[in-house]
């Protein structure tokens, strides 16, 4: 089955688009990446969906942003998924489905609910061909967190009988997917781990007035100073001090949360570099927590791996610091296991679109915190049916 994979992040500085062909049966290997690309979000538009996810517009403005923005992301991954076939040279006619995470802005399972735009329907209608969206819904009304979903793909992809692997994301929040030696699906275990890019993004544009948007290489914060007391101040958490299952995102982690270290750090006399060389150790220890919580659980013989994508796998610095906290643990990008670390989401969305087509399930249920596995996803225009 050919399957078109769109995501765009909580970063929201892209639309990321995969087409893999997945075979028809529940096993998801073998799999051939056959396109990947990213389609980059306008500054104004990466602006705009921040905006809106730290709900700093009136209500009624609001409500009028949310919709115009919902229409205009459908837009945009309809020209995303246009340009990704042409590139493969494959007529949209062949493709089975598209599926679709869309742009989260709400994130509150706490309440049952999650918010992601970019309107499926619309998105069908453009292309032609069934959509495949709404992944989190289901799990919330199950009682789910309603995230992580993509150790779902993790476990199809990177579990080995003989190592312990860890699968890594770091887009705007990090999530960490264990995954013991023997591949059991009862083992895996994941959750949001907490910030990764969001902060570290938010502060530079704050910082800089919007003339840059983000720490390239991690080269400012490699020139700062851990200041301790800040640390401590991040570390003492609510959402850290939780247990599994949790997900969390821009919500708690974004701009209002950017705006109020870096009002801080002004305050203080302290310099960007310092405050982005405290994130990026706030970052690093919530990950090394959460690996040896993981660890403690289902222990493990023998060395074990780290798989690392999303944008934060670009970050020289971070990755850095997180190898050197993790001691013996080979730390890599997921390019090493034959998936480019960019790619990996939109080809996680890709694979859970396929097996909602087949009536399979998709998702882990300890990882989102329900009884059992349930086809996730919802399929828009599914009049024009298969290839």
């Amino acid at each position: 089955m050919w399957v078109v994979g769109l995501m765009s992040g909580t970063s929201a500085d892209a639309i990321d688009a995969a087409l893999v062909e997945w075979p028809e049966c529940d096993s998801a290997r073998p799999f051939r990446l056959l396109a990947y690309r990213e389609f980059p979000h306008a500054p104004t538009l990466q602006a705009e969906i921040h905006r809106l996810a730290a709900g700093e517009l009136p209500g009624e403005a609001m409500l009028e942003e949310l919709i115009r923005l919902d229409r205009e992301l459908a837009d945009r991954f309809a020209e995303a998924t246009r340009a990704l076939l042409d590139e493969a040279g494959l007529p949209l006619e062949r493709v089975d489905a598209v599926a679709s995470h869309g742009q989260t802005v709400a994130h509150h399972p706490a309440r049952g609910g999650s918010l992601q735009i970019g309107c499926p329907a619309r998105l069908a209608e453009q292309l032609g061909r069934p959509v495949v969206a709404d992944f989190r819904r289901r799990d919330l009304a199950m009682g789910g967190e309603g995230a992580p979903l993509a150790p779902f793909f993790h476990h199809a992809i990177f579990a080995d009988a003989r190592e312990t692997r860890g699968v890594l994301n770091l887009g705007g929040i990090a999530n960490l997917t264990w995954l013991p030696a023997g591949g059991r699906v009862e083992d895996v275990l994941a959750f949001d781990v907490g910030p990764a890019n969001a902060l570290l993004d938010g502060v530079v544009r704050l910082a800089t007035r919007d003339a840059v948007r983000f720490d390239r290489d991690g080269r400012r914060a490699r020139r700062g100073r851990v200041v301790e007391a800040w640390l401590d101040a991040l570390l003492d958490d609510e959402y850290l001090r939780r247990s599994p299952p949790k997900s969390t995102g821009r919500e708690r982690y974004g701009l209002a949360e950017a705006r109020t270290w870096t009002a801080r750090a002004e305050r203080e006399g302290r310099s960007l570099e310092d405050l982005l060389a405290t994130l990026v150790a706030f970052t690093t220890r919530t990950i090394s927590d959460a690996w040896h919580a993981m660890a403690a659980r289902v222990p493990t013989q023998g060395g074990s791996r780290l798989y690392v994508g999303g944008g934060g796998v670009r970050n020289a610095f971070l990755m850095e610091s997180i190898a050197g906290a993790l001691g013996e643990v080979v730390v890599e990008p997921m390019d090493a296991a034959g998936v480019p670390s960019d790619a990996a989401e939109a080809m996680a969305f890709s694979l859970m679109g396929r097996n909602t087509l087949l009536g399979r399930p998709n998702q882990i249920p300890q990882c989102t915190g329900v009884a059992r596995a349930r086809v996730l996803g919802v399929v828009h225009g599914g009049e024009w049916g298969r290839r």
